[in-house]
């Protein structure tokens, strides 16, 4: 295949205005959800005539653990459910902030629910806790698979914390997360069968299945259904592999209708290779030039197995790319100037926004050598062709690297704090930049900054 068949060299583009009005959803989002937990709050209350003595006290605390841990798993699977008005009016990034740290506090409540439940009922009962635990789990409705669920979730949790995920593959620990779904599963029908807040409620009932089906619903078609939509209607094949710089390479991705996508600047996919050994593997990789209706690119650096493998895909290697997700677009932004702050081939997306985005345009671009500067050809004629203001910094030589620090970025954007500053690149860039920016005087509200790290 020729070289030029897919030529993603910079073109000739009037930036356009950006799309405004997505700063009311995250807002609207966390006001849905902290209703639905006082509605849950709601229901105990209003099927609560009084609490007698501290057997009383446990369980009915017990009750609202239970009560907020159901309400928070159909939570946690919506936020991950893929929904486009989600993702893109708060951001994939935010997303899944949202979704560690509700995690963390469906795993507490319920653990609570459980020590709860079981010690009120233990004084109540006037009996042991290992001999109330066993005719819990034996002898109520349901309770067995509500344990066995109970252990997936916790399992689920540990697998996710911070100390286990950087022992673990991307891959396996994405597979491992689809535990969250049989655990749910399993739980669901205790809740119905046992909670005493729904038997004989029938009008609890209903709402409780209405939650726990429209999320389902809402999982089977974004994050199955569309996906194999899309996949049979684009029939996307790996078109060209080049090199970038060293380790790093770019996919040229071709297929039919790929002008209905829809994809923005600074946008990814989750992409499927059908290739041996990353079949299996679903990647988030940002496009590295803006969507073409011939082809899609993206541009990968070898960082692990799959990514690696990446540079060995042969041209008619069929693909699976789920998207385009991700709010790190121009949507975002509240002002007319802009910075764009980028290490790695965390440029990817910032190249895209390079090209697009409208006013007055900075681009910082941090690497450890000249040579792992990827893309740096088409990053000098996009800024020449747009008057745009391109620093390079470098680990080595030293002479060439500029600080992440408050003062060294004021020095080189005096007007930093009136600009949108879009950051993108590896964690620990990602975590000293943040705290230079904030250290600068930048706003939170204009910092906007999505990783892919797990």
């Amino acid at each position: 295949m020729a070289a030029s068949t897919y030529d993603s060299r910079p073109v000739a583009r009037v930036p356009h205005a950006a799309p405004r009005g997505t700063g009311w959803i995250p807002v609207a989002a966390q006001v849905l959800i902290w209703s639905g937990a006082a509605a849950v709050l709601g229901l105990w209350w209003s099927d609560t005539t009084s609490v007698v003595g501290m057997g009383g006290w446990l369980t009915d605390a017990g009750r609202i653990t239970g009560l907020l841990a159901g309400y928070a798993c159909a939570v946690l699977l919506a936020l991950m459910a893929r929904v486009p008005l989600l993702d893109r009016g708060v951001g994939s990034d935010r997303l899944a902030r949202w979704h560690a740290m509700g995690g963390r506090y469906t795993v507490s409540l319920a653990l609570a629910h459980t020590l709860l439940i079981i010690w009120g009922y233990a004084l109540t009962s006037h009996a042991d806790v290992v001999s109330q635990t066993t005719t819990l789990v034996l002898h109520y409705p349901d309770l067995l698979k509500g344990t066995a669920g109970f252990l997936l979730l916790v399992g689920t949790g540990i697998v996710s914390a911070r100390a286990a995920r950087r022992r673990l593959r991307y891959e396996t620990w994405h597979h491992l997360h689809f535990a969250t779904y049989l655990a749910v599963f399993l739980v669901f029908g205790h809740q119905l069968s046992n909670g005493a807040d729904f038997v004989g409620n029938r009008s609890a009932q209903l709402a409780w299945y209405a939650m726990y089906f429209g999320v389902a619903a809402l999982l089977l078609w974004f994050r199955f259904v569309v996906p194999v939509r899309r996949g049979l209607r684009h029939r996307l094949r790996v078109a060209e592999v080049r090199a970038e710089a060293p380790g790093v390479v770019s996919v040229y991705v071709t297929g039919e209708h790929l002008g209905e996508l829809g994809a923005r600047p600074g946008q990814f996919f989750r992409w499927r290779f059908l290739a041996p050994g990353l079949r299996w593997a679903a990647n988030p990789y940002s496009l590295s030039a803006p969507a073409h209706h011939r082809f899609l690119r993206i541009t990968v650096k070898a960082v692990g197995s799959h990514s690696a493998a990446l540079a060995r895909l042969a041209p008619g290697t069929r693909v699976w790319a789920e998207g385009p997700y991700g709010g790190f677009t121009a949507a975002r932004r509240t002002a007319t100037k802009t910075l764009l702050l980028g290490g790695g081939v965390g440029i990817t997306p910032l190249r895209t926004l390079l090209e697009t985005l409208p006013g007055d345009i900075t681009l910082i671009y941090r690497a450890r050598r000249a040579e792992d500067l990827a893309l740096r050809g088409e990053l000098d004629s996009l800024a020449a062709a747009r008057g745009a203001r391109v620093l390079y910094s470098v680990d080595a030589p030293a002479a060439h690297c500029l600080p992440l620090t408050a003062t060294a970025l004021l020095q080189h954007v005096p007007d930093l704090r009136d600009r949108d500053v879009y950051l993108c690149g590896p964690p620990g860039m990602t975590d000293a930049a943040l705290r230079a920016l904030r250290g600068a005087g930048v706003h939170r509200r204009r910092i906007h900054h999505e990783s892919f790290a797990f």
